[in-house]
């Protein structure tokens, strides 16, 4: 099931307040979320990268995906699939995130 253009709006700004630990900047400007679904039970399957394999944030990340989400009333199930295709890189970044963090 597509997700409508304003629900994936809705999530994708629930996963704008998860912040990156070690950079300080939230995982979608970071450009570490590649999709977000939504089925017809209210599980919603966010596919996500982590800025590097051996991160060991990586749990926190995903607490803090679940405790983002769980606040959106149509969601009633969070999954979260860390994937290492495509690799991430700086260029997925938001121009805000490089601004941030001084990146050219």
């Amino acid at each position: 099931m597509a997700v409508s253009e304003e629900m994936q709006e809705s999530i994708l700004g629930a996963l704008e307040n998860v912040i990156d630990p070690e950079l300080g900047i939230d995982i979608v400007n970071l450009g570490l979320v590649y999709k977000v679904d939504l089925d017809e039970e209210g599980t919603c399957t966010v596919t996500m990268t982590l800025t590097s394999m051996g991160c060991p944030l990586g749990p926190v990340i995903v607490d803090q995906v679940n405790t983002a989400l769980s606040e959106l009333p149509e969601i009633k199930k969070v999954d979260v699939n860390i994937v290492w295709q495509p690799v991430w890189n700086k260029d997925m970044m938001s121009r805000y995130a490089k601004m941030a963090l001084g990146i050219r």
